[in-house]
């Protein structure tokens, strides 16, 4: 049983004998967004007139379509040249091997901006994915090799989705959060549909080596996005760094977003369920999918890419949903579509054939994005200013729940099948929902807590 944490931290910063509120909380904005007009109404596209923000969402897309043709493009190569689920489930794991370092990400985004940790990121994309382009062209490209390329990119590639939400949260005001993450979510959601059916059309009519060229493309093009976004970020320095005082070190940093963490029962509730959905969701809208395709439905690289899409453009309607209708309280949302979710994959288990398949995890799809946009809001309304960086890095950590449920489903499905795992892990995933919503129900249904704010 998970031991509850016994109160409260002081998200809001405190107050002065005058009753003025000292430092900054959730509720303000950054330095980025300085120079936008406060009769700025309440559109779904006012975030875009915040230039560094029209900038960061192309950047982010391109990636993410990067990101998605990579995992359909190399998950399928592994499969057909080994044949094993459990080693497309070990592919699959390695690309989140970087989850355990991804708080000090955190960190060092606090330190130095997360627009340039950004930067440094995605040109190791672009080495690496060159890197792998050179070597299909020379027709030396062997499973072992993917291995290598999919460690070194996932050492980095699991922290990404949290630096650029730490960014977007630097760069809009605060009463326009909860849009403008629900704009960012649509890279990753619009990505999924055409990294899946790009991805899967270019390696089906040209081979490996001449779509890793797009990859290799989209990879740099986003690095001069974020390099042309300028350098007006002002890092977050420590409170005491700011007094004049000795700057911590960086593991005093990580050590304080830990107990910040601990010590707050809504993010705590909001890092458990990362970790579930992440050990027992994610793996089957997936690094999965290449198995579904080939060995439950029958189908080719072309199939697999529809099944992707539908998941995907589920995801990219809720994300578009959710920018749209942006009042409502984040964490009871957040725990009603998580329960969605798994209900949906529940069906999917079940599901023989691919009409069946993608209308079941198109729906899944749609809940994810009101999920897990919620649970980012929470997150970062609750970490205020001075921890951002580092909760959205113990969050990517989160992430680590993936390599480990994706591990186990591969020795599964050898043991019981794919319908019989894929139930199991839903179940799980619906009992384990549950527990967390009454566990903490005080800090997560009422109301009036801080994680319902609208």
């Amino acid at each position: 049983m998970l031991a509850r944490p016994s109160i409260l931290s002081n998200v809001a910063g405190k107050r002065n004998r005058s009753g003025k509120r000292e430092g900054k909380g959730w509720g303000e904005h950054e330095p980025l967004s300085r120079g936008l007009s406060p009769h700025y109404g309440p559109s779904v596209f006012a975030p875009f007139r915040v230039r560094s923000f029209r900038i960061q969402w192309p950047s982010d897309l391109l990636t993410s379509c990067a990101f998605e043709m990579e995992t359909l493009i190399l998950g399928w190569y592994v499969l057909v040249e080994t044949g094993s689920v459990l080693l497309l489930s070990l592919f699959g794991a390695l690309l989140f091997i970087g989850t355990l370092v991804a708080p000090m990400f955190g960190v060092v985004g606090d330190r130095i901006g997360h627009r340039n940790l950004l930067c440094a990121m995605r040109a190791l994309y672009t080495v690496l994915a060159a890197t792998l382009m050179a070597i299909a062209w020379a027709n030396a490209l062997t499973p072992l090799i993917v291995f290598i390329i999919a460690g070194l990119m996932g050492l980095v590639r699991s922290s990404d989705l949290g630096v650029r939400g730490a960014l977007v949260a630097h760069i809009v005001p605060a009463d326009q959060l909860m849009g403008a993450m629900g704009i960012s979510r649509t890279t990753s959601d619009a990505a999924r549909v055409m990294g899946a059916l790009t991805g899967a059309g270019l390696f089906a009519e040209f081979g490996i080596a001449a779509a890793y060229v797009v990859v290799t493309g989209c990879y740099a093009v986003s690095l001069l996005l974020v390099l042309a976004m300028g350098s007006g970020e002002r890092p977050q320095p420590a409170a005491a760094a700011e007094a004049g005082a000795p700057r911590a070190s960086h593991w005093r940093d990580l050590r304080e977003g830990l107990s910040f963490v601990w010590s707050t029962p809504p993010l705590l509730a909001g890092i458990w369920l990362a970790v579930l959905v992440n050990a027992t969701a994610f793996p089957f809208s997936g690094a999965l999918l290449p198995y579904v395709a080939r060995e439950v439905y029958g189908i080719d690289q072309t199939g697999l890419g529809y099944i992707a899409a539908s998941f995907a453009g589920g995801a990219l309607l809720g994300s578009v949903a959710v920018s749209v209708r942006r009042a409502m309280q984040p964490a009871r949302v957040m725990i009603v579509s998580a329960f969605v979710w798994y209900a949906c994959l529940l069906v999917f288990a079940q599901m023989e054939g691919l009409p069946g398949g993608a209308l079941t995890l198109a729906l899944a799809g749609f809940a994810q994005s009101f999920c897990m946009i919620t649970l980012a809001v929470v997150l970062l309304r609750l970490a205020g200013e001075r921890f951002r960086g580092r909760i959205m890095g113990v969050r990517m950590m989160a992430i680590y729940g993936m390599p480990v449920g994706l591990l186990s489903a591969g020795v599964l499905i050898d043991a019981i099948g794919f319908g019989a795992t894929a139930t199991l892990y839903a179940s799980l995933g619906l009992a384990s929902i549950l527990l967390l919503a009454t566990y903490w129900r005080a800090e997560l249904w009422h109301a009036h807590t801080p994680a319902n704010a609208r």
